[in-house]
């Protein structure tokens, strides 16, 4: 297979310090890692003879360029206000503008609202299987604690024609490490080789604060405070955005988010609409 794509995706040396540190921090599983990773390869594996991941991923980078502007969707409590809002004033055809990146559960939001997502990072945890049929791409994750749920969705990886499997741990020929920690901030990490000079980033419902949005979890029905063990992950994802968008020339802007580092640019609604 040509990995050409492929290598210029992985980046698990350059990340690999941030990862042991937060396996570390959080007493996370290494084992466990490489044993999702290696059961979401053998799913891959079953796939059509026609999947090819570098085939897909130029297929992604394609879509990535057909438009200048990104949006990309996270799960914090600002996400459903904002749609709303931007619905209301601008209809449903505004979001037709983007590439819509949406983090794990901010694709049921979306689906909802009948706004046609281009792909989904996620690990399974904040979707249903009726996301699978509302994407162009899904980029599922594998780590130790979502081992049970990659079995759950094992029909849905295994037939979903434009899917890309992303690991924490060391790649293997049908994986990829492109580095990041949840699913909102492995978006950035995944596309920033992507961008052209062109390409605007708006994030939406990225919020860092101390309440999570009911779209975070299946079983959450709304808005709540968040444990500290997930405001521990929210500073990570923050830290690591940081880091990112070192590396990234693109200009990156926080839409209506409730909070954000004085490192970002934030963009109110109105704003944002005049984009």
């Amino acid at each position: 297979m040509d990995s050409k794509l492929k290598d210029q995706l992985d980046f698990y040396d350059e990340f690999k310090d941030w990862y042991f540190q937060i396996i570390n921090n959080f007493k996370f599983s290494y084992q466990k890692d490489c044993e999702a990773r290696d059961y979401l390869s053998y799913l891959l594996s079953k796939k059509n003879q026609n999947w090819s991941l570098e085939k897909i991923l130029n297929l992604f980078r394609n879509r990535i360029s057909s438009k200048q502007a990104i949006a990309v969707y996270g799960c914090g409590p600002s996400l459903e206000n904002t749609i709303e809002i931007i619905l209301k004033r601008k209809g449903l055809k505004f979001f037709n503008r983007f590439i819509n990146l949406t983090a794990d559960g901010a694709s049921v939001l979306l689906r909802e609202k009948g706004i046609k997502i281009d792909a989904i990072f996620t690990d399974l945890d904040g979707i249903t299987k009726n996301e699978f049929q509302f994407t162009i791409f899904n980029i599922v994750h594998a780590h130790g604690d979502n081992i049970k749920i990659l079995k759950f969705f094992e029909n849905e990886i295994i037939k979903f024609k434009n899917i890309i499997g992303t690991t924490q741990v060391k790649p293997v020929t049908n994986l990829i490490n492109s580095g990041g920690f949840t699913d909102g901030d492995r978006i950035l990490y995944f596309v920033r080789t992507l961008l052209s000079s062109f390409h605007k980033l708006f994030l939406i419902g990225m919020d860092f604060g101390s309440v999570i949005g009911k779209y975070s979890k299946l079983d959450i029905k709304r808005n709540q405070k968040a444990s500290l063990e997930k405001i521990k992950k929210l500073n990570y994802a923050m830290e690591l955005i940081k880091w990112v968008k070192k590396k990234i020339k693109n200009e990156i802007y926080f839409v209506n988010s409730e909070f954000i580092s004085e490192d970002f640019v934030r963009l109110s609604i109105e704003e944002f609409l005049k984009f």
